[in-house]
This record gives C-alpha cells, sequence and structure tokens, in this order.
C-alpha cells in the first residue's frame, strides 16, 4: 500500500487555510475542537436533503465565534426575510459557548466545490441511478466548469454486485505531489441498500503563485 495524504492537509500553509481559526491552551482545546465538530455536523445536518453546504469555517475572538457558511443555494439557507438564519443562529448558539455571528457565502460555480460533486454524486447513487452515468456526468459538469483535471472514484457494491469493487473516473491532469497544484479534495458516502458506497473526488483547478 502507498502512503495516502489527503491533499487539502498536504497543502496548508502553502495556499490552503483551516476550516477552524482560533488559538487556545491546553485547557480549552480538547472543548473547543468538541464544539467545533458538533457545530458544523449541526449545520450540515440541517441541510443535508440537498447537497448545497460547500464549506463551514469556524473563527474565534475574545467574545464571538464568527461561523462562514459557504453555500451553493443562499436563499436556501437565509430563508424568507432572513428567517432562516435567525433560526439557526439560536439553535447554534445552544450548542456555543460564545455569541455567535454566521456570514452566508455563495459559491458561484458549485461544479468546482468537490465537497458539492462528492455528495451530488452519492445522493444519485442513494436513488439508484448508474454509477458511470452519474460519475461521468458529473466530472463532464466540471470539467466544463473550468477545471484543468478531475478524479471521481466509486468503491464498495456497485450496482448491487456481489463483489465490492473500484471504479474510477479521471478527465484531464490532477497532479497530486505539486505543492503550487490548487487540488479540492472530498468524501462521501452512498447508503444503498447493498451497502455503503464510499465517493472520492479530486478537482484540480490550475496552479496557484501566491
Amino acid at each position: 500500500m502507498g502512503q495516502k495524504v489527503n491533499p487539502i492537509s498536504f497543502r496548508l500553509q502553502v495556499h490552503k487555510n483551516w476550516d477552524s481559526r482560533w488559538f487556545a491552551g491546553k485547557k480549552e482545546f480538547a472543548t473547543w475542537l468538541a464544539e467545533d465538530i458538533r457545530l458544523r455536523e449541526h449545520v450540515e445536518a440541517r441541510f443535508a436533503a440537498r447537497p448545497t453546504i460547500s464549506r463551514v469555517e469556524i473563527e474565534r475572538s475574545a467574545n464571538l465565534i464568527t461561523i462562514t457558511i459557504h453555500t451553493a443555494k443562499a436563499g436556501v439557507v437565509i430563508g424568507r426575510g432572513g428567517a432562516g438564519v435567525t433560526e439557526l443562529k439560536s439553535e447554534l448558539e445552544k450548542i456555543a459557548s460564545l455569541p455567535i455571528r454566521i456570514n452566508i457565502e455563495e459559491v458561484k460555480r458549485p461544479d468546482m466545490s468537490a465537497k458539492l460533486v462528492a455528495e451530488n454524486i452519492a445522493h444519485q447513487l442513494e436513488r439508484r441511478s448508474n454509477f458511470r452515468r452519474a460519475t461521468k456526468m458529473a466530472a463532464q459538469n466540471t470539467m466544463n466548469a473550468g477545471a484543468k483535471g478531475v478524479r471521481i472514484q466509486v468503491a464498495g457494491r456497485l450496482n448491487n454486485a456481489e463483489m465490492a469493487r473500484r471504479e474510477k473516473v479521471l478527465l484531464g491532469s490532477v497532479p497530486l505531489h505539486t505543492l503550487r497544484a490548487d487540488v479540492d479534495f472530498h468524501t462521501a458516502r452512498a447508503k444503498t441498500p447493498a451497502g455503503i458506497i464510499g465517493v472520492k473526488v479530486w478537482i484540480y483547478k490550475g496552479e496557484r503563485s501566491d
């Protein structure tokens, strides 16, 4: 087996950043980390019906937690007249130890977000779509959106087969060892009657000069 490294953690502080940004001492670290996980899980669970959340960033200051939600459908998160955000804020403040401020940022090109692409494929597989059709369409849509390369891998009992196997689709190029390459990566799970099917998506967006 080769050594597998997450493409995003591999590029941290080169041109990627942490999704949680704060500093804590030994006493607070475990508590704040567990709190961040619960906050993220709550946001994801609230909009789990359709893949809309691309990323959730959390920043902490002395007396405030700022949560930035990157979403493909800002209107769904904000709700009518801002009611959705107000309700979400009150729910999150029951979990958090500090007051919360929520920022909503819209993802202009959802097909360039590895998380949204992976969750969309998983959603289709749960509705019993053919895995080849789902992966090829997703890969083509990503390339049409402006990606330099995309790699999609699905593994499990595909199409209810007796034996689990792994299949992949690769369009363009996806350089995994080039640190200046801007590679987005995410995984998702499709819960089907035959068992869980794992989905992995790599999207190469070009080289970064910064």
